[in-house]
């Protein structure tokens, strides 16, 4: 065995939902690095400060809209039509719903409560859904993005009127998308495709650290006393991705600097 290249992704093209965004584009940059041919699937946001650096040497940006399954499937299909095969997929992308005073559960109406619920784990559903077919003949490997509130709730003392605070349809979606992965470990082992995923921690883009004591009470969560910062993702998207997971399915990796463990 060669444990030099038990990350190396050569040859694995790899689909990566939200890879412009502030986590995803450093999945993106990550996986390109290691050798892997990426796609960076995302709604395409010119305004967007989060960004790939270029487009990666080895893949293509596709527009894609995690919300409509005929957007996913027109996604898919040209990456397998480009390339012949689908290895890894990374479901990062998401979109919510409930804010300010809708945000809470007695304020939040049932429109923004499916919206939030279908932007976490309905995303993460249709992807998987989508990507099945084209995995069957290889297998290969599907990466869900969960959350630490999906694992435990936030602290309401910290967040007060925030306008951070998390909507409790974020916290359930995300929850949901750990069970998902169980779920679809068992069912598509068959097919020797892979799943699992990851729950991060406090990963706040620096556009959104301006509350100068919210932060520190934030960051003072985790036993690490700070904030992620984005590429400190990358390792367990790369074990993920590469066979240096091959006997893992199922499996959920928490990366909060201790916040879920006290």
């Amino acid at each position: 065995m060669d444990y030099s290249k038990l990350f190396d992704l050569t040859e694995k093209v790899c689909i990566v939902t939200g890879g412009t965004g502030y986590l995803g584009a450093q999945n993106v940059n990550a996986m390109n690095d290691f050798g892997a041919t990426v796609i960076v699937a995302d709604i395409r946001d010119e305004e967007s400060r989060w960004s790939v650096k270029g487009v990666p040497p080895r893949g293509i940006f596709l527009a894609c809209d995690v919300s409509s399954t005929d957007s996913i499937k027109s996604c898919f299909k040209s990456v397998f039509d480009r390339y012949g095969r689908i290895d890894v997929l990374v479901n990062c992308a998401a979109y919510g719903a409930g804010y300010g005073l809708g945000s809470q559960i007695e304020f939040m109406d049932d429109e923004s409560w499916a919206t939030g619920i279908d932007g976490t784990v309905g995303s993460a559903f249709r992807c998987t859904r989508e990507v099945i077919p084209y995995m069957k003949t290889n297998g290969g490997s599907i990466i869900n993005y969960a959350s630490m509130y999906g694992v435990v709730s936030p602290d309401p003392r910290i967040y007060g009127d925030n306008p951070q605070k998390q909507p409790p349809n974020y916290g359930a979606g995300k929850a949901a998308i750990i069970q998902l992965t169980r779920y679809c470990a068992a069912h598509l082992a068959q097919y020797k495709i892979r799943v699992n995923s990851v729950t991060p921690g406090p990963f706040p883009n620096p556009a959104n650290q301006q509350d100068g004591r919210f932060n520190e009470q934030l960051a003072n969560k985790t036993i690490m006393g700070r904030f992620g910062q984005s590429h400190e993702m990358a390792g367990a998207i790369l074990l993920l991705a590469s066979e240096a997971s091959s006997f893992m399915t199922g499996s959920n990796i928490t990366v909060d600097g201790g916040w879920t463990a006290w």
